[in-house]
């Protein structure tokens, strides 16, 4: 098994050489090399359909362990910033990852529109009544 290399001293506070000392850690999220990172983070640019997100979300938690939480803002939803990208607490996750992935989620969104407004609809902000 290829496991990702660590990032430079100080540069990262990802916790990795704790996850790996840890007897019953969950080491998945050390799969994601960072060839694998660009991999998925192409793949999340490229979405198809709300359907397509919710699968990728799905994929990253079994794969890897990474959970994604995806939903409009509290405040009135402008453009995709306003739509909430969260992601668990991961020890081993490099903080550039947990940056990059909400980054190339929205680029996704912004490429292809529909999904938000799926994604808001799927939040009951577009019902009538």
């Amino acid at each position: 098994m290829t496991i990702r290399q660590p990032c430079p001293p100080g540069a990262c506070v990802c916790d990795r050489e704790r996850l790996l000392d840890a007897p019953e850690a969950d080491l998945r999220i050390l799969n994601l090399t960072r060839q694998e990172e660009k991999k998925l983070l192409d793949r999340l640019e490229d979405l198809k359909s709300l359907q397509d997100l919710q699968h990728m979300q799905q994929r990253m938690y079994n794969l890897l362990g990474i959970r994604v939480h995806i939903a409009p803002g509290h405040t009135e939803v402008k453009s995709m910033r306003g739509i909430q990208i969260v992601i668990d607490a991961l020890p081993g996750m490099c903080r550039k990852t947990r940056q990059s992935i909400p980054a190339a989620i929205r680029r996704g969104l912004e490429k292809r529109p529909e999904i938000a407004y799926r994604l808001l609809d799927a939040h009951d902000l577009f019902r009538e009544g």
